[in-house]
């Protein structure tokens, strides 16, 4: 069994961040679960696009208010407390934050907790160096 507390992780090897946001993971890979789990925060007024080829997310919105782009077709769709979104195709996406967003966040395949996001807004592929 596998317990953590977000709480112990903040300020260690666990807990990444980049421009305007961070993220503590709670499970990665070497956990062995076959997904990894995160507490990402997003900046408030903050906006990123990302597009995870190699890897699918879910992502659930425990607090703020943002929107997610869908930059195949244009869509946006508001996100807040209770909304989940699945990115099943891979799909390039800006988030824009505008209160401080805090969601809970699912990869497959599960991430190491080393990778930093490509130029593209992708991660290298599971097994790659970053």
């Amino acid at each position: 069994m596998i317990v953590r507390d977000v709480n112990d992780l903040k300020e260690t090897d666990r807990e990444v961040s980049d421009a305007h946001w961070k993220s503590v993971r709670l499970l990665l890979a070497d956990d062995g679960m076959g997904f990894s789990f995160h507490i990402t925060t997003i900046e408030v007024g903050s906006e990123h696009t990302f597009h995870y080829k190699h890897h699918f997310e879910s992502v659930y919105c425990i607090s703020g208010r943002g929107s997610i782009t869908d930059l195949a077709n244009g869509e946006t769709h508001a996100i807040r407390p209770g909304v989940i979104y699945a990115l099943n195709l891979h799909d390039r996406h800006t988030v824009r934050a505008e209160e401080e967003l805090v969601l809970a966040c699912c990869f497959n395949p599960p991430v190491t907790g080393k990778e930093v996001h490509r130029e593209d807004g992708s991660y290298a592929p599971a097994g790659d160096a970053a």
